[in-house]
């Protein structure tokens, strides 16, 4: 039997978190966005303090007493991180936390390095987790990336430009947090030579070169990293340092996308509903009431839109909860993760721009935070894979083909 509610403790998790995004994270969200470059730390402060208890390695204190199934800790996180972003997707990415970085551990680090570099996040003053892939020379494709980690009796030296790296500047200068950085270890060897290093704060040869101005998202930070001669620990490596013939091990390293697409997609979700929210209460306002019950060639224009945008998001929703779900269940969710992330990505992106159009003055104008909604969605398209990527990976998986095949 298929059943699609949610357990007790994911619906109270959600109303709380969504208390917290009314009444904490809207009244900053124009200011913030406005301000960019500027940190609310006193908010970042409080959502530390809240948070830093829950971190999990290995499994989390409620879980340990039993008060929690450890079956449903990333369907549990897309639900959290939709009530967040439904608040503000720039502040919720600016919360102190592991982020990437830490989730790229979790899936690919051994005991010892989960203890190493996630323990830091449960005390202390804020951290922050950051992971860079992108470069100047390569967006999506992960396979082209030039930096490179070369080993030197027991330490690894990097050298490279990372660029669009999330929260690096608070991860790298701003807090005792770290960056996982992806390099190749042998560039002869393609996607094999492909491996993933953790680099600590304020580790020698790692600067922030420049921190941008975006469109959206912007109480984000979003920063350009160069590394020189940048050397870290040998064991700083995720997974084994062995080049092998075949992709294994960079299939290793793309695991990371497993679990951070579907979060991505939540995010998306969460600044949707925000922009079709809106929209229905000022049709509420207006005399306006969504007719659910009339056949379709009954409905009125703005009816059928308004519809098309709630299914587009409700598509999304499902296909990144399922995604989550097989993640906890240990299930491969490679296909599922890209499956949410295109969905999502695109719905956003459509649903704001069709809320902007619907209510035109209301929706262009700096009054409403709309627009803001608009500017933040297009990111969801682009990073973790863009569209195009991610509808590269749907059809190898389906239809059996590699990257070699079909590119």
């Amino acid at each position: 039997m298929i059943d699609f509610s949610l357990s007790t403790d994911i619906i109270n998790a959600r109303a709380m978190v969504h208390m917290v995004a009314e009444t904490d994270m809207r009244p900053l969200s124009r200011e913030y966005d406005e301000r960019e470059h500027e940190k609310p730390m006193e908010w970042l402060t409080m959502m530390w303090n809240a948070s830093k208890g829950l971190v999990s390695i290995g499994g989390d204190r409620k879980e340990a007493r039993g008060e929690r199934k450890a079956a449903e800790k990333q369907v549990r996180m897309a639900v959290i991180i939709e009530e967040l972003s439904w608040g503000d997707a720039g502040l919720y990415l600016s919360i102190p936390n592991a982020g990437l970085g830490g989730a790229a551990v979790m899936a690919a680090g051994t005991q010892e390095q989960k203890e190493r570099f996630l323990a830091r996040f449960r005390d202390g003053a804020p951290k922050w987790g950051a992971m860079a892939i992108t470069e100047p020379g390569c967006g999506s494709d992960s396979a082209a990336i030039t930096t490179t980690a070369v080993r030197d009796s027991d330490q690894w030296v990097l050298n490279g430009t990372k660029i669009f790296c999330t929260s690096g500047l608070m991860a790298v200068e701003k807090s005792e947090g770290f960056v996982v950085v992806w390099a190749t270890v042998d560039k002869t060897a393609g996607r094999a030579g492909i491996k993933a290093f953790i680099v600590d704060h304020h580790t020698p040869g790692m600067t922030v070169a420049k921190v941008e101005n975006k469109m959206g998202i912007r109480a984000s930070d979003t920063a350009m990293l160069v590394f020189e001669d940048c050397r870290i620990p040998i064991e700083n490596i995720l997974g084994s340092p062995e080049v092998q013939q075949s992709t294994e091990g960079f299939k290793g390293v793309m695991a990371t996308f497993d679990a951070t697409r579907p979060i991505v997609a939540a995010s998306a979700i969460g600044i949707g509903r925000a922009a079709v929210d809106f929209l229905r209460e000022v049709l509420q306002k207006e005399g306006v009431t969504i007719r659910y019950h009339v056949p379709p060639t009954k409905l009125t224009t703005v009816e059928r839109d308004f519809m098309e945008m709630e299914a587009n998001l409700q598509a999304a929703r499902l296909l990144t909860w399922r995604a989550s779900w097989m993640m906890d269940q240990g299930l491969q969710n490679s296909l599922e993760a890209s499956m949410a992330k295109a969905k999502a990505g695109l719905a956003v992106t459509q649903v704001t721009q069709k809320a902007v159009e619907l209510l035109g003055p209301l929706g262009y104008s700096r009054k409403n935070l709309v627009e803001k909604w608009m500017r933040d969605a297009k990111i969801n398209d682009i990073f973790e894979g863009t569209q195009q990527i991610n509808l590269l990976i749907i059809a190898r998986r389906i239809l059996g083909y590699s990257s070699k095949e079909l590119s």
